[in-house]
């Protein structure tokens, strides 16, 4: 057994039971990998010390063969003894000698040839038991890929642990590795204290590991697994929380909790709409947060079309209640200047002063923008990351707005809360942020990658959107049908954007392809309407025509790359073309497809790819944002779905999400408890969890999270 088990020791037993105490310094312990291009490759994989071999989990387990069951052409490992050994000279020019040996089990001998490793007769004595991974070649003989010395039993089936591994370092070296140093699982440290981990009813750390690596029984490995789990979920919530409840004893933020002139008069005459249900329970959110004096750091999240914006602008209007002022800030300029035009939309007449601050804006416009943003004349501003260069000073900075926020690194977000002002104690007031994300996220992904953050979704779409088809189209026949199809609705007098296919080496690369289709169709099958050209590599005044002639009608077809993704609002556009759709995610299809049914015509998507892509099928049978999400979750998984956050905490090694999703909502639960008891973790048997925390991220990652 790997695990203790639960039968009651009887005083002898207690009295006989071996005393030992952990020495955690010798994991620390270089591994002395051998030769030096193996020890490159280990480094490679992460493994300098013992402590990080043991770390080191296998990625599957398969069974060993003995020589009697291998059929020509098999790839398997088997557990062999050597008999006789010895190296002959290959005729071929360069080529080193080969290696041949004479190897047996219980069931059989055969021949194993290892090719450019002259060494290994030297090595590999006659009695020397050997693990082999490689390929039988028929006629009693075995080309072998991977090698290292074992004490396992000679022609056994036991299952046999394979590990990530790395040219330089097979898996079997690593397997090798492991069982040398399996003694020093005695020194693993237990994290948790014995009340926690008893009342999750969890195995010890050290038995776990010892599950994973060396199980005694079938059902030990899926056990030890998730007590690592666990640990890395914990430990990752923990993190966030305390980064948090730091933030907020650190921050002070002005509390805008006065009466709403300016933002009631807005809701009441303004809105040229009727809000959503989710809309004014999200707008009931911001309004509590905004009234506290810690600085609120919220995460709006909804699809395209649900509204955030009308949420983000109503924050900014309370910064404007109160004398103050509101930011709004977007990843890329295209982005920036559809904020922009949205909020002159939303707030029609001269309600508030606003303007748009980029890298375009010109000298002039931009040193009266600042003066007037520096004497406080200027309510509200919008920009790109522009907005938080040094030169850039507000009066007085409420309440931040950060679009896409995955898009900016830490050091971005954090320069926000220094543009506050100074409190009436000579404090620095840092602005509330409302931080806004177009990506539907699973609660699985939302509670690992933003525990930090109090989170509100936009379900409900506006009144008035229409359900948008999506169709996959392959062939050169249904090719044909579809542009058809887009020339009908062209010639009812709407509009339709085409997407180019995605070029992830090259924005340039992306911008001349979108040059290349915007001639063709041209030239071809939209040669009778009006066409515009719109991608990255444009200048900002050429990307601002291309986007408002199509706006004003004045082009019929919009061919794009992915720039449209977000920001582009057209009623008038009721179609939508994805060239090589394949090359797209679930999420920047669903987004791209976003675009259009924002009028009261019904819309059609087509996408150009193959029948059998999972993700387009999938996206051709649902429209809703959320269930794609954990589509998209359970088709590429977790670290693929998010990559790694800019904050620092990386993917997890162990963990499988949303496989794991219930081990994640114990440890959601078990970290809020133990930050609710002890916030700082100080208590003494707290101590070992402290020590796991800065072991995996590091003092630094235990700072306030920066908004």
């Amino acid at each position: 057994m790997s695990f203790a088990g639960v039968e009651p020791l009887s005083a002898e037993q207690l009295a006989d039971a071996p005393l030992h105490w952990p020495r955690p310094s010798r994991l620390r312990t270089a591994l002395g990998v051998k030769p030096p291009r193996a020890e490159r490759a280990a480094r490679a994989l992460g493994l300098e010390t013992v402590g990080d071999l043991l770390e080191h989990l296998p990625w599957e387990r398969r069974e060993a063969r003995t020589i009697v069951e291998l059929a020509t052409g098999d790839t398997a490992t088997v557990v062999v003894e050597v008999q006789v050994i010895k190296a002959r000279p290959v005729r071929r020019r360069g080529m080193r000698p080969l290696v041949e040996a004479t190897v047996a089990d219980s069931t059989g001998v055969m021949k194993a040839v290892f090719f450019n490793q002259p060494w290994l007769e030297r090595k590999y004595s006659a009695g020397t038991r050997l693990m082999l991974h490689g390929t039988y070649r028929g006629r009693n003989s075995f080309s072998v890929q991977a090698h290292a010395a074992t004490q396992d039993a000679i022609g056994g089936r036991a299952l046999v642990a394979h590990y990530p591994a790395s040219q330089g370092i097979s898996s079997t070296q690593l397997l090798a590795l492991m069982r040398a140093h399996q003694g020093a699982l005695d020194d693993v440290v237990e994290p948790l204290p014995a009340r926690l981990r008893s009342g999750q009813r969890l195995p010890d750390r050290r038995g776990a590991l010892i599950a994973v690596h060396f199980p005694d029984q079938p059902e030990d490995e899926p056990a030890g697994r998730r007590r690592l789990a666990f640990d890395e979920l914990l430990l990752a919530q923990l993190t966030t929380m305390r980064r948090r409840e730091r933030r907020r004893r650190s921050l002070v933020a002005q509390p805008l909790d006065a009466a709403s002139p300016i933002s009631n008069r807005w809701l009441a005459e303004s809105l040229p709409f009727v809000l959503t249900a989710d809309q004014r329970a999200a707008m009931a959110d911001v309004r509590k947060d905004l009234a506290a004096r810690r600085p609120m750091q919220r995460l709006l999240m909804g699809e395209v079309g649900s509204g955030k914006t009308v949420v983000a602008l109503f924050a900014m209007l309370r910064a404007v209640d109160h004398g103050a002022q509101a930011v709004l800030m977007a990843p890329t300029e295209t982005l920036a200047e559809q904020h922009f035009a949205t909020l002159q939309t939303l707030m029609p007449g001269a309600l508030v002063s606003a303007e748009l601050l980029t890298g375009s804006t010109p000298a002039a416009r931009r040193r009266g923008l600042l003066g007037r943003l520096a004497s406080g004349e200027l309510a509200l501003l919008v920009g790109t990351h522009a907005v938080i260069e040094e030169q850039v000073e507000f009066a007085r900075l409420a309440v931040a707005v950060v679009d896409e926020q995955h898009r900016f690194g830490v050091r971005q977000r954090s320069a926000l809360d220094r543009k506050g002002p100074l409190g009436n104690a000579g404090e620095r007031l840092a602005p509330h942020v409302l931080h806004m994300t177009a990506t539907p996220i699973p609660r699985t992904l939302a509670l690992s990658l933003y525990g930090d953050l109090d989170v509100t979704v936009l379900r409900e779409l506006p009144q008035g959107r229409r359900p948008i088809t999506t169709h996959l189209v392959s062939g050169e026949r249904e090719r044909a049908r579809a542009y058809e199809r887009i020339r009908e609705e062209l010639r009812a007098g709407r509009q339709a954007f085409v997407v180019c296919p995605l070029v992830e080496e090259s924005e340039a690369l992306q911008a001349r392809a979108a040059t290349v289709e915007f001639e063709r169709l041209v030239a071809g099958e939209f040669r009778d309407f009006r066409v515009s050209l719109l991608h990255g590599q444009l200048r900002p005044k050429a990307k601002q025509e291309a986007m408002a002639a199509f706006a004003a009608g004045s082009a019929d077809v919009l061919v794009a790359t992915s720039v449209i993704e977000v920001g582009i609002d057209v009623p008038n556009a009721t179609v939508m073309l994805v060239e090589d759709a394949d090359r797209y995610g679930i999420s920047q299809l669903h987004q791209l497809r976003g675009r259009i049914g924002r009028g009261s015509d019904p819309s059609v998507c087509l996408l150009f790819g193959s029948r059998e892509s999972r993700r387009l099928r999938a996206l051709a049978e649902h429209s809703d944002g959320f269930t794609l999400a954990e589509i998209d979750l359970r088709l590429r998984g977790e670290g693929e779905v998010i990559g790694t956050r800019q904050s620092g905490i990386a993917g997890f090694r162990v963990a499988r999400l949303p496989d794991d999703q219930e081990l994640l909502e114990r440890a959601h639960r078990l970290a809020q408890e133990l930050i609710e008891l002890d916030p700082e973790l100080i208590a003494p048997e707290h101590r070992l969890l402290v020590d796991a925390l800065a072991e995996v991220y590091g003092e630094a990652e235990l700072e306030p999270i920066p908004g």
